[in-house]
């Protein structure tokens, strides 16, 4: 049986779920806060060492203003009001994407929670402002720069090269694709999508979804 080190999450069905609701957008956005905050503080008991979330997108910015004005303000309080746990419960927080270019007070307010969790012992990634084909294409030119470009110094220079190899990779609300996360890390990955809407994915459904990734055979392209 294989346990997952690194798990990874698209989150999605915030709107699906505010709107079966017949509530705002922006209350959805608020119950899938409330459903990560759950879930880091149940990572530990359930040995994953680093979990990496589909926050924000860079398509996401197509969406209408209020909708990314909530969304950052969401990010903004997140980081204000669970910092200090982050600090105390030992996790180290890591961001992915193109994330200094937000706004100048986020970037700060991420800098100084990059700062004060630096020695934590377990990983939360939160791709921001996050494309994989951005990625992978900045880690290929800067590849390039040094005169080797290969499979090894592409995956040297990717954001997450000092994560460990990506396990499992889960989508919620039953679409099924990638949208543009992870792709290269995706490799080999065991992949799981499931029906439920991201604010009702509970630690329950996280340990279902570890279950059924230690039943799988990972081959690696072997018999």
């Amino acid at each position: 049986m294989s346990s997952a080190r690194h798990v990874a999450i698209i989150m999605d069905g915030n709107g699906r779920w505010a709107r079966q609701r017949a509530l705002p957008r922006a209350v959805g956005h608020q119950r899938g806060v409330e459903a990560v905050r759950n879930l880091v503080r149940n990572i530990e008991p359930m040995g994953i060492d680093c979990l990496t979330l589909y926050a924000f997108s860079s398509e996401n910015w197509k969406r209408p203003d209020d909708e990314v004005d909530d969304l950052m303000n969401l990010m903004r309080k997140f980081i204000r009001s669970d910092l200090p746990e982050f600090i105390a419960n030992g996790v180290r927080l890591k961001i992915i994407g193109d994330w200094q270019s937000l706004a100048s007070d986020i970037v700060q307010m991420l800098e100084d929670a990059l700062a004060q969790t630096a020695g934590g012992n377990r990983t939360l990634a939160v791709a921001l402002n996050y494309g994989s084909q951005q990625e992978i294409a900045r880690a290929a030119a800067k590849a390039a720069a040094i005169g080797e470009v290969n499979e090894k110094t592409i995956a040297a220079h990717l954001d997450t090269n000092d994560l460990p190899p990506l396990d499992l990779l889960i989508r919620t609300s039953g679409e099924v694709r990638l949208s543009n996360f992870l792709l290269w890390q995706a490799a080999y990955a065991e992949m799981l999508f499931v029906e439920t809407l991201w604010p009702d994915f509970t630690p329950a459904h996280l340990q279902a979804a570890l279950d059924q990734f230690a039943q799988r055979e990972r081959r690696y392209g072997g018999r």
